[in-house]
């Protein structure tokens, strides 16, 4: 899938097939969630691939919006040490996790972390030391067919609608 194509066709997906992810595949994935442009090349993140049944059903019932969670094939925690700009490095890294996802034909959703109130939760409930905040939590899985064409029918705002242009 070229680039532009793989930008304009992603969308949220919430509804997945039982379909393991090859191991291969998820290592692809995270790699291109470290090559996310940083602040001062920071590199303050950390990615947290959870394939346990059991942790991913506690995570799915923590979050309000996330309950999808338990029938994804894994999720990626993604979290990033506090500094100035830890937001905009750990939204940079999700969003290339969807999208190198979404290369491989798999399907994700971005479920909120940041100043969630189940950020701490999520945190404990992983491990993860004190200094990382919960950015993102992203289910993957191969998309089920009837929720793809769903989403894809889904209408956006045109160019026109979103774009002033300064000359």
């Amino acid at each position: 899938m070229d680039g532009l194509k793989m930008i304009k066709t992603r969308r949220s997906i919430r509804k997945y097939i039982k379909k393991e992810i090859p191991d291969e595949i998820i290592t692809e994935i995270i790699d291109c969630a470290r090559l996310a442009p940083t602040a001062n090349n920071k590199q303050p993140w950390l990615f947290v691939v959870i394939k346990n049944e059991e942790l991913k059903k506690q995570i799915a019932e923590i979050t309000d919006y996330g309950k999808f969670i338990k029938d994804a094939n894994c999720c990626v925690a993604v979290f990033c040490e506090d500094t100035k700009y830890y937001l905009e490095d750990g939204c940079a890294a999700t969003e290339n996790i969807l999208l190198a996802a979404w290369y491989f034909g798999i399907g994700s959703c971005w479920v909120a972390g940041d100043k969630k109130f189940y950020a701490e939760k999520i945190k404990d409930l992983l491990g993860v030391k004190k200094e990382y905040k919960l950015v993102s939590i992203i289910s993957l899985g191969y998309p089920d067919e009837i929720e793809l064409k769903n989403v894809q029918k889904v209408k956006k705002k045109s160019l026109k609608e979103v774009m002033i242009v300064k000359k």
